[in-house]
């Protein structure tokens, strides 16, 4: 049974709809003084609790969905975070800070037996998990939606680190080049960014990245693209916070691809295929 958080409904149902398995009817709650409460049906073998922790409430209600199925009567309790809120949290940052993905994982582990992450932001951050853990990747899923007629493309990550994304997606969508953003920086508020040595004049760019969190850093990226025909952007995570639809726009950003571990208007494809291999295994 396929059990969502409030935050994963669309995720939920198409990774119901994928393996074949029921959907729970989940119900939410809050009482007057702001606590939450979670009611799901009676549970028979595996449960799959699908909830993406975009906030500290996200969180407290995977908590309870997996306290809640248990008590339903689930055997097995496998866990899906498509979104894992606090993993860019991954260090004590200075004397006295908490690592903060280290104690999200550990609560979520005490009461599930394994877990599946989509492209964590840290891969590391899967090992903070006391029980198995899983990061699927769902990169290539953003292929689908891009153009058809893109004209010799180039697919840019917004730093080395991150070149795989970029040629997850190529290798996806067919032909195209694969470069990444080069950050260079002259003092502690002057960066220079550009790409690192393709030319991109007259050519459609599809920039790669997992989360899109404010978008000013992808927006000053793309201002120093050169002359290019077509920008697009695409993202595993599409956090948007703030007016970050906006900023890519204003940067002349022609559309923006997500997933649906993180619902917005721009999920466009999802990613229940990946996370439903593993689930199958």
């Amino acid at each position: 049974m396929i059990v969502s958080g409030s935050t994963s409904q669309q995720l939920a149902a198409a990774l119901a709809a994928e393996l074949g398995e029921d959907l729970a009817r989940v119900e939410y709650e809050r009482f007057p003084d702001g606590e939450q409460m979670v009611r799901v049906p009676p549970v028979e073998g595996r449960a799959v609790v699908v909830c993406s922790t975009t906030t500290d409430a996200a969180h407290v209600e995977l908590l309870q969905l997996q306290d809640a199925v248990r008590e339903a009567g689930a055997e097995e309790v496998v866990t899906v975070i498509p979104y894992m809120g606090y993993a860019r949290q991954d260090e004590a940052f200075e004397p006295g800070q908490p690592v903060s993905a280290r104690a999200m994982a550990r609560a979520i582990s005490t009461v599930t037996d394994h877990v599946v992450t989509v492209n964590a932001h840290e891969t590391g951050v899967c090992d903070f998990f006391d029980v198995p853990t899983t990061n699927v990747d769902a990169a290539p899923r953003l292929a689908d939606p891009l153009p058809d007629d893109l004209h010799d493309p180039v697919f840019l990550s917004p730093d080395a680190s991150a070149v795989s994304l970029a040629e997850s997606v190529r290798a996806e969508y067919g032909p195209g080049e694969v470069d990444y953003f080069e950050k260079t920086r002259h003092s502690g508020t002057d960066v220079e960014i550009e790409p690192s040595e393709t030319d991109v004049a007259g050519r459609d760019v599809v920039v790669v990245d997992d989360i899109i969190a404010t978008g000013s850093t992808m927006s000053e990226a793309i201002a120093h693209l050169d002359d290019p025909a077509r920008v697009f952007v695409t993202c595993v995570h599409p956090l948007l916070a703030r007016n970050a639809r906006l900023k890519l726009a204003e940067a002349g950003v022609e559309d923006v691809y997500g997933t649906d571990t993180i619902e917005r208007a721009v999920s466009d494809v999802s990613a229940a295929q990946p996370v439903a291999r593993v689930l199958e295994e």
